[in-house]
């Protein structure tokens, strides 16, 4: 079955909080150095250790950098170094797909924080080897232990003060603060420890890669990657719960419907906008055949079961019906979303339909599409065709 992954972040994460939790959860430490050994990077090595915090087993992984690639001796990188650096790797295109996304979303971070274009970011903290290894021993990770859908819970805000190479910065960093931002991260209530939890590397990468939501989920497996210290109220690790997707239960609906042989044909555009208003899921008119061989039309809603009285109200007061028949129904739902966005032809909405193991898939809304349309003078195919590969171009920039 689809393997997913979900960060339970009590502790934060930082980049070899993740790397601890994926070898604690059953990533081979072995198979994480040679897909690594494909980077044109070398000064360093894996070293991996089994630790406690508060009394929990977990796994500790450092990035422990050869004398030769001290930081001060490291050169500052900027993102098309470190660019060029994963492309030239013979790691799969889909690593090295999501390493760039990570850093681009750093990059981008960054250049907001000190008003400046993301190319000409110097990474310091975070473009030295070991942030490179983290990230794409993230990545390789991941793949490795078969995730391929990675959720986050809210992440702790921590406080204080630390310091970089601009100085004392207040905590969450500038960076961290705007790559949550940006991809709408929640933040659990405090109090927190007055220190960093989340770093920069660990806010990019799962900006990048997880989407911020728990799934309903069978766990197989939990790792425990531990942190470099000790805290006084909580266990330094970041968790990792392994599973499979809950197949969703249907969700069980109320079916609503009469037959009409009487009524005006303007009134039916008039009560199904009503029906919606009192809050059907649906709504649908199908030609019958009646009594007497009368035409007629069979008006059917779609309702969650607390809506009941409000449709059931729309259908004796906005048409000619006598009564109305309910029977409970099941509904199986795909996941889905309505992403709104800036298209290069202006506002845009689309619906994405998410199935576990499959590409989500894009349908334009009508009304936002129609408008654009109008606007540009062109088809509204044409439209459709420009907003759908756009809004596949930004989701899949997401992930």
């Amino acid at each position: 079955m689809t393997q997913i992954g979900y960060l339970d972040c009590f502790s934060g994460i930082s980049g070899d909080m993740l790397l601890g939790a994926l070898v604690d959860a059953g990533l081979p430490p072995d198979d994480l150095r040679s897909e690594l050994a494909k980077l044109p990077l070398a000064g360093y090595r894996i070293d991996v250790a089994k630790a406690q915090r508060a009394g929990l087993a977990a796994t500790r992984v450092t990035v422990a950098l050869e004398e030769a690639a001290q930081p001060s001796e490291t050169p500052h990188r900027r993102l098309p170094d470190i660019v060029a650096l994963i492309e030239e790797s013979a790691l799969p295109a889909e690593d090295r797909e999501r390493g760039v996304a990570v850093f681009r979303r750093l990059a981008e971070a960054e250049a907001k924080v000190h008003g400046i274009e993301p190319e000409a970011v110097a990474f310091h903290e975070v473009g030295a080897v070991d942030a490179i290894v983290d990230v794409l021993g993230a990545v390789v990770g991941l793949r490795l232990l078969g995730i391929e859908t990675l959720y986050c819970s809210p992440l702790p805000a921590g406080g204080g003060w630390a310091n970089s190479e601009h100085g004392r910065l207040p905590v969450p960093a500038p960076a961290t603060l705007a790559l949550l931002a940006q991809a709408g991260a929640p933040l659990a209530a405090g109090p927190d420890p007055m220190m960093e939890l989340v770093t920069p590397t660990g806010a990019a990468i799962v900006a990048a890669l997880a989407r911020f939501e728990r799934p309903a989920m069978t766990v197989r497996a939990v790792g425990y990657g531990a942190g470099a210290r000790e805290l006084e109220d909580r266990p330094n690790v970041l968790r990792l719960w392994l599973g499979e997707p809950l197949v969703a239960r249907p969700a069980t609906m109320l079916l609503i419907e009469t037959n009409i042989d009487d009524m005006n044909p303007e009134i039916y555009g008039y009560a199904q906008e009503r029906l919606f208003e009192a809050g059907a899921a649906d709504v649908w008119l199908t030609p019958i055949q009646m009594k007497k061989n009368r035409p007629g039309v069979l008006l059917s809603a779609l309702c969650p079961i607390e809506r009941e009285d409000a449709v059931v109200a729309v259908f004796l007061r906005e048409t000619s019906t006598l009564g109305v028949r309910v029977r409970e129904v099941a509904r199986h739902e795909a996941e889905r979303e309505t992403l709104e966005f800036e298209s290069s032809l202006g506002p845009a909405a689309a619906k994405v339909k998410r199935l576990p193991g499959h590409a989500p898939t894009v349908a334009p809304e009508y009304e936002p599409c129609a408008r654009l349309a109008r606007e540009h003078g062109l088809p509204l195919a044409e439209v459709y065709r420009i907003v759908q590969a756009e809004a596949l171009a930004l989701l899949d920039a997401r992930t």
